[in-house]
Parts: C-alpha cells; sequence; structure tokens
C-alpha cells in the first residue's frame, strides 16, 4: 500500500520539477528573443543618434569659434572707437584757439 503512493508522490514531484524545467526554459527562450530584437531594432538607431550627436558637437564647437572671433573683432572695434573718440577730443581742442 505504501508503493503506489511513493510512485504517485515521486510522479508529482517528477512533474513539477519538469514543470518548473518548462517554465525556466520558456523565460530564458523569451529573454533572449526580447534581447536579440532589441539589439537589432535599436542598435542603429542608437548609432545613428550618436552620429548626429557627433556633428552637434562639431557645430556647437565651430560656433563657439566664431563667437571667440566675434568678441575679439568687438573689442578691437571698441578700441578703435576708442582712438577715434581721443581724435575727435583733439581735433575739437585745435578747433578750440
Amino acid at each position: 500500500m505504501n508503493a503506489p503512493v511513493l510512485i504517485l508522490a515521486l510522479s508529482v514531484t517528477t512533474t513539477a520539477v519538469v514543470i518548473i524545467a518548462l517554465l525556466l526554459a520558456a523565460a530564458v527562450t523569451g529573454f533572449l528573443s526580447a534581447w536579440s530584437y532589441q539589439k537589432l531594432y535599436f542598435t542603429p538607431i542608437i548609432n545613428k543618434l550618436e552620429d548626429e550627436k557627433v556633428q552637434l558637437n562639431k557645430k556647437i564647437d565651430d560656433l563657439d569659434n566664431e563667437i571667440t572671433g566675434l568678441k575679439n573683432k568687438i573689442s578691437s572695434l571698441e578700441t578703435t572707437i576708442s582712438q577715434k573718440e581721443n581724435e575727435i577730443q583733439e581735433l575739437k581742442q585745435q578747433i578750440k584757439p
């Protein structure tokens, strides 16, 4: 009488182990398929965005250089203005005897 109960218990345990193994296999299969889909789908998008980022950084550097050049030009023009104002003052002084 104990033998059929033991076989029944082993059968349930074995069935539970098989079910758990199949669930784990399904989870691993799902994970790997999602990972490969993500890699195939999103890798080109990420590469495109990285290329755009590099181009935008180059544009930022060019604009920074242009800003620096314009600031230098402004300072040189300001010195020219101050020189011209000094010349105007000197000419005004010469006109007023």
